[in-house]
């Protein structure tokens, strides 16, 4: 895999996130799952051994949330996380979810990757007993997944969506995992499932 592989990769997870942005939620999420089921299955940059496609939960649309940002104020400290050979990436608590708690029997922290570029991160992490232990992803706008928001600025925050960080799948890479304030209590039987042992 070269770095070109990646780009290359990145750049179907953006157009793929852009599809997604412009059609219903199961229609998107169909879109989603077959692309990304292609995707992992012949691409060289695929995070998969053996290049096996991502497990899934079925599609349930009472998963399918929306949330507004509440600004965390004061604004707290960035927050370091070693990325191994990477070094540190820095997040700073940019706001808290507002409008998930019904659901998941709490609110979420969202937020900012700082450094070049910059983007949105919501990592999580859940007690369901056949998801990646690690945790999830459900926005990381520097890799494209990104679901957008409603013309009212609410986030679409759908958990059929939620993904493995390529480190479920190989002690290659090295993710950020989600801090303790956005470990649920309730599991999110939605999204992709942990990958099969290789």
């Amino acid at each position: 895999m070269t770095e070109m592989d990646i780009a290359d990769w990145r750049r179907h997870i953006f157009a793929l996130y852009a599809t997604v942005r412009t059609t219903t939620p199961k229609a998107g999420w169909q879109h989603w799952r077959d692309r990304r089921a292609a995707l992992f299955s012949s691409h060289p940059a695929s995070p998969t051994a053996g290049n096996a496609a991502p497990i899934l939960f079925d599609y349930d649309p009472s998963w399918c949330l929306n949330a507004k940002l509440q600004p965390c104020a004061p604004a707290p400290p960035a927050i370091a996380m070693d990325t191994g050979n990477d070094g540190t990436t820095w997040i700073k608590p940019l706001g808290k979810t507002d409008g998930l708690a019904a659901t998941l029997n709490q609110e979420l922290t969202v937020y900012w990757i700082t450094g070049y570029g910059g983007g949105l991160f919501l990592p999580f992490r859940d007690p369901a007993a056949n998801v990646y232990n690690g945790g999830r992803y459900l926005l990381d706008t520097i890799k494209g997944a990104d679901l957008g928001c409603l013309p009212d600025g609410c986030l679409k925050l759908d958990f059929n969506f939620a993904f493995n960080p390529s480190c479920a799948y190989s002690a290659a890479w090295v993710c950020p995992l989600p801090s303790s304030e956005n470990w649920l209590t309730k599991a999110v039987n939605a999204g992709e499932k942990s990958p099969l042992p290789s």
